[in-house]
């Protein structure tokens, strides 16, 4: 049997405008965009979910759903849900590739060459994790 990780600390925001099961779906699509949740991953169960976080079954069936929808997972029936292989959303495709369009041509104007764009962000890629973990020590 495919045994799931430990499901990860979490705090609903009680003083939140947004219902629970949006705080957990976006919980849960961070836990993937981190990569937390690796893809083809499956995880947790909706019982499992529900009785680690004290909430109730249909929280989380709920914020499974909104992935579902959003693109993050697939539900494979009898199986289970199973993070998607995608990097990015679906649903975030078209504003993330508008920001990276706006920050080429930002480059571009600057007078860099398309060569080295890609280097450039490699480097701040790099600092950036390098930042990151040394935080995390």
């Amino acid at each position: 049997m495919n045994q799931s990780k430990e499901i990860p600390a979490f705090e609903f925001d009680e003083a939140s405008d947004l219902p629970m099961w949006v705080q957990l779906r976006n919980r849960i699509a961070y836990l993937i965009a981190s990569g937390y949740y690796k893809p083809g991953e499956k995880l947790p169960t909706v019982r499992k979910y529900a009785a680690d976080l004290r909430i109730a079954y249909n929280t989380v069936s709920k914020a499974y759903m909104g992935l579902e929808r959003d693109g993050y997972v697939t539900t494979v029936r009898g199986s289970g849900v199973f993070v998607n292989d995608e990097g990015v959303s679906p649903k975030l495709a078209p504003e993330i590739d508008a920001l990276v369009e706006s920050f080429v041509k930002g480059c571009l104007e600057e007078g860099m060459a398309y060569d080295d764009i890609p280097k450039l962000v490699s480097s701040c890629v790099r600092r950036m994790k390098e930042g990151h973990e040394k935080e995390e020590r």
